[in-house]
């Protein structure tokens, strides 16, 4: 967000004041909307967002530098909070634990974008029950090369599956290039039987609709299709919420939406102009999701009948790690994305006669999260270069340490 000097705006919402640092600070050049304007967006579809958001721990994803500069992920409120704004403390499978923050009301949006987010990150869980997740996630994330149709497609043979245990799947755009189908659940279930319950759902999806859609957990291995993301109910994961503003130049919205518009609708049309006129219009497509919570039997039943998920050979090095099918190398880690594309384009300048062979999905550029931000790894699968035409590994063009200069309990050498 770029520098201001204007003076501070106190808005009175429901009764609470709160204060609006920099209210015309641009946020979004491009269709021009300030801090301002976001928290004003914000609280015109409140109802929507905390149906998302509310009552649940945060993990607050922060852009002090603006929507083009990498964001920080600050699990631990921060301690001059206002009373308004509940806690409750997260225990993470790493043995860490974090006070995090529990928005309530429209007084807690405001102040949640002012603080520099964007889009709302909560848990799939509520504070009064932090170990028994209520939402099970179905994250539609394509392969590059997919189109949208496919996406549709695949989001399609996951409703067929879902109403087939006895679920009912809520969609919204995921606000960039996917979908997400949100499923309420009883709070009985444990996080490993979520995930489980969410392996089970993507690995029915891909045997009914193998090539369209793939629960292959290993980016390499998917080609172009639709990865249907399980992993998403890992107990430490956190999506951007119903009505999030995402940090692109159009500032689009993870927008909720109908069944019947699926096909029609595309994510580019969701922005915060147009999505606050259609609020105005239609109301919130989800405002029945919190009284169709479902249960998992089925779906654990039939994880026992497909078996456990295929595991990848480990490396026989000693280090225990997974061994790739595919032969690929690593080109950079960076950073930021910039970088990465910078170091991906080096390394294509290096080795243009084996580009052409290339496909969209054998570009690999995915962005890691780290302590505190995320990084970058740029990999490159040559499965479709013949053999004796495959550059070998080499150096790596960029190689960023997102650890670096950081101990911790358990870290080598430390």
């Amino acid at each position: 967000m770029t520098p201001s000097k204007t003076p501070p705006e106190v808005l009175d919402i429901g009764g609470i004041e709160v204060r609006i640092s920099s209210p015309d600070k641009v946020v979004f050049p491009g269709p021009g909307l300030t801090k301002l304007d976001l928290v004003r967006y914000y609280l015109a579809v409140a109802d929507g967002a905390l149906r998302g958001a509310g009552g649940r721990p945060m993990v607050l994803k922060r852009f002090p530098k603006g929507i083009d500069a990498e964001p920080f992920f600050q699990k631990r409120v921060p301690e001059n909070h206002p009373a308004f704004i509940d806690t409750t403390t997260l225990h993470y499978a790493s043995g860490t634990s974090a006070e995090e923050a529990v928005i309530r009301d429209a007084a807690g949006l405001a102040w949640v974008i002012n603080l520099g987010c964007l889009d709302l990150n909560p848990h799939p869980v509520r504070a009064e029950d932090l170990e028994h997740p209520d939402e099970l996630r179905v994250d539609l994330d394509p392969m590059p090369g997919v189109d949208w149709p496919q996406i549709v497609d695949a989001a399609y043979v996951t409703q067929e599956v879902l109403d087939n245990v006895g679920l009912v799947g809520w969609p919204k755009t995921s606000g960039s290039r996917g979908l997400h189908i949100l499923v309420r659940i009883a709070p009985e279930w444990s996080y490993r039987d979520v995930r489980l319950a969410a392996e089970t759902l993507a690995r029915e999806v891909e045997n009914r609709a193998p090539g369209l859609a793939t629960a292959r957990w290993w980016k390499e291995e998917r080609g172009e299709s639709v990865f249907v993301d399980f992993n998403q109910n890992a107990k430490d994961r956190t999506v951007a919420s119903a009505y999030s503003v995402r940090p692109l130049p159009d500032a689009r919205v993870s927008t909720p939406l109908t069944w019947e518009e699926m096909r029609t609708a595309r994510p580019g049309q969701f922005t915060v102009p147009t999505v606050l006129q259609r609020y105005a219009d239609i109301g919130d497509p989800h405002d029945g999701i919190d009284g169709a919570a479902g249960r998992l039997d089925a779906l654990l039943s039939l994880a026992e009948r497909l078996g456990p998920a295929e595991k990848a050979p480990r490396s026989g090095n000693g280090s225990g790690r997974r061994q790739s099918l595919m032969p690929l190398i690593e080109v950079a880690r960076t950073r930021t994305k910039p970088e990465a594309l910078a170091a991906l384009d080096e390394w294509k300048s290096r080795h243009a006669d084996v580009v052409p062979s290339l496909r969209p999905a054998d570009v690999l550029v995915d962005g890691m999260r780290g302590s505190s931000s995320l990084w970058y790894r740029v990999r490159v699968n040559l499965q479709h270069v013949p053999e004796a035409g495959r550059p070998p590994q080499e150096e790596l063009i960029a190689d960023y340490d997102p650890w670096a200069g950081r101990q911790w309990p358990g870290r080598p050498g430390s």
